[in-house]
């Protein structure tokens, strides 16, 4: 994949890969986030991912951030999966090392791809993660081969089983997000509402990303995404503007924008062909 990585993340990168890719365990090294997505500016981060058979000690990546020099490091973190975070002491700019083992990710893959099976919000975000890396080491072509595996045409199944899962969740059954939502309203409880509107967002997003045939991006820059989609539903980004407005409050106001949000992706819904429940 190109891209235009500032020269001075490039060398940053390459040095950090030399010291992983000694490693007997690490089967390959990849870049991706905003460096590989052409967002990427001199205060990006470089998120460089680790696919290991085994785990690097952590007195290993103490090492590691040690001889690269760093202001200030976090090693060992766990908080969403291994990984270690550090401050260039050269250039300041910000390293971020996720460690994926092999074998997870190759289950999540054959999860989505092969065998078509969805979550509840971010289905397809680990395939978006690969088909967007630059792979930085690879000696035996495995992390290729999974590239290519993640990038293969979008399963119809796949499209059809995200939407099946995360559609009802936006309204249509018991416990979805626009009841929840209302139930916390009439509780006032805006820290529950906040909580609510997130997970309806990440289900709604799944839902139309998947209508478009395009993986899940993750959690950043949703919205600038979203708007290029072939297939957008009319007036989205100002519903979702408004409804993030509401999301900290206890305004019944939210719950008109979430149905006029709803109705207009219904409406293209049914013009892919795609049955709506009643609410």
């Amino acid at each position: 994949m190109t891209s235009k990585i500032p020269n001075i993340h490039q060398k940053l990168t390459q040095k950090i890969t030399l010291y992983y890719q000694t490693f007997p365990q690490v089967k390959a090294i990849a870049l991706s986030g905003s460096q590989v997505n052409q967002v990427a500016d001199n205060s990006s981060d470089i998120d460089l991912y680790v696919y290991h058979t085994e785990p690097i000690p952590v007195s290993e990546r103490e090492r590691i951030v040690a001889e690269s020099g760093a202001i200030r490091a976090d090693v060992g973190l766990t908080f969403w999966g291994p990984g270690d975070e550090w401050v260039d002491a050269v250039t300041g700019i910000g390293v971020d090392i996720i460690y994926w083992e092999v074998a997870w990710i190759e289950e999540q893959i054959d999860r989505v791809m092969v065998h078509h099976q969805p979550s509840v919000g971010y289905s397809t975000a680990f395939c978006h993660t690969l088909r967007n890396s630059q792979v930085m080491h690879d000696p035996t072509g495995w992390l290729t081969a999974l590239v290519e595996k993640a990038k293969q045409s979008y399963p119809e199944p796949l499209q059809k089983a995200i939407i099946a899962h995360n559609y009802p969740l936006l309204r249509q059954v018991i416990p979805a997000y626009f009841n929840q939502i209302k139930k916390a309203i009439q509780r006032e409880d805006p820290v529950s509402v906040n909580h609510r509107v997130a997970g309806f967002l990440a289900s709604y997003f799944d839902v139309l990303f998947a209508l478009n045939h395009q993986t899940h991006p993750g959690e950043k820059r949703l919205l600038k995404i979203a708007e290029q989609c072939h297939k957008v539903p009319v007036n989205m980004v100002e519903q979702i503007n408004l409804i993030l407005q509401l999301s900290g409050t206890v305004d019944e106001a939210i719950l008109g924008h979430i149905n006029n949000l709803v109705d207009a992706l219904d409406t293209m819904m049914v013009a892919e062909g795609f049955e709506v429940g009643t609410r």
